[in-house]
């Protein structure tokens, strides 16, 4: 009978390989049309947007994959029962169990590949692309930074730079911050300098004052200062204060954080922990999505008019199991402590599975299973 895995494992691999390059291309698009837009009003080249959308394709591929192969499964076996093709094979004694052994491999064989992604390349593409974001917000805080012109770097925000010294050093800044509607903060300084961190461009004002007019206060309060840190990567889009993100770092340094990693991060060792159980998870609902499209097909038998109601059961068990797995995110995120709550989605979804295989085993009754 090796055969007959061999036969619904192709039928199966071909499948994916069409859902998965569809639907990464209908998601890759929509997301590279939105990096497009703000890369070029930015005023970027077009082969930064291209490195963008690169960068983006393996977080693409491993949130589609699992979605290609439950409608993988879900068409193929749909495609064997109206070919008749799978009644043939219960009726050569092919017991379900002994039919879903193909779709679990499959359903492996794709779970490798989103652990491949999620565990080596998602972390690679993540972290480099924070760092090209970094690069290109010091590179538009420097255009912002042009002599002698009023610039507006965003809503609510005027600087402008009479001069810039051959060293580097900005001369006679100012700087209006009209953000808050309830308070107008105006800085001014002699000289500064842009200085590079971790988490942007920071502008350092020298012998300057900043004077704040307050709608409910009592006026004008002017504040002198002979050094002042003024953030401008949060205007041109660099990183937060937090700096880096958990998900720039690989599983391993996640499982067993160490001090640097979480000062660069801002986050806990139990956060960590639990981005971490989160990526060794999400490799777990590829076999468990493909036995479900497998195994709801089963239930009902041969029609005529096709197994459509019993896909529109595996979808609503993917959703659940989608559902929970989001449910269970949003818990852990809270409390990282509830990281065991991860793994719940993919028991759920294979009990399902066993279940339904069971049910539709039962439904034939007895049947000696072909080995």
């Amino acid at each position: 009978m090796r055969q007959i895995d061999r036969y619904m494992l192709g039928l199966l691999t071909t499948l994916f390989g069409f859902f998965a390059l569809v639907l990464v291309s209908v998601y890759w698009i929509n997301r590279a049309v939105r990096l497009f837009d703000d890369l070029l009003n930015d005023g970027q080249t077009a082969l930064v947007v291209l490195e963008f959308t690169a960068l983006t394709l393996p977080i693409v591929i491993a949130t589609v994959l699992p979605v290609a192969a439950f409608a993988a499964t879900a068409y193929g076996t749909n495609r064997l029962s109206n070919e008749s093709e799978l009644v043939a094979m219960q009726a050569a004694g092919l017991s379900p169990w002994r039919l879903a052994r193909p779709v679990a491999v499959f359903g492996v064989m794709v779970a490798l590949m989103v652990a491949v992604l999620v565990h080596e390349l998602v972390p690679m593409a993540r972290a480099r692309l924070a760092d090209r974001q970094a690069e290109i917000a010091e590179n538009v805080a420097a255009q912002f930074l042009r002599p002698g012109a009023f610039q507006y770097p965003a809503r609510g925000i005027t600087l402008f730079v009479r001069d810039v010294a051959a060293d580097g050093r900005l001369l006679d800044l100012f700087i209006e911050d009209r953000r808050n509607p309830r308070a107008a903060v105006t800085y001014s300084s002699e000289e500064a300098l842009v200085v590079r961190t971790q988490t942007g461009p920071v502008l350092v004002l020298l012998n300057g004052m900043i004077q704040t007019l307050r709608e409910d206060g009592p006026g004008l309060a002017v504040t002198r200062f002979a050094e002042f840190s003024y953030d401008i990567g949060a205007l041109t889009g660099g990183r937060s204060e937090r700096g880096r993100d958990l998900r720039d770092y690989g599983t391993l340094r996640l499982l067993a954080p160490d001090q640097a990693l979480l000062e660069a991060t801002g986050a806990s060792a139990g956060a960590a922990r639990a981005e971490a159980h989160e990526r060794i998870a999400q490799p777990l609902l590829s076999p468990v999505a493909a036995m479900l499209g497998f195994a709801t097909l089963l239930i009902g038998g041969f029609s005529r008019f096709g197994v459509w109601r019993q896909v529109g059961w595996a979808i609503l068990g993917l959703i659940l199991v989608q559902f929970l797995s989001n449910l269970a995110a949003g818990q852990v995120g809270r409390n990282p402590g509830l990281w065991p709550l991860l793994y719940v989605p993919a028991l759920v979804g294979g009990f399902l599975s066993v279940a339904l295989l069971w049910l539709a085993g039962r439904a034939r009754g007895p049947k000696g299973g072909a080995s």
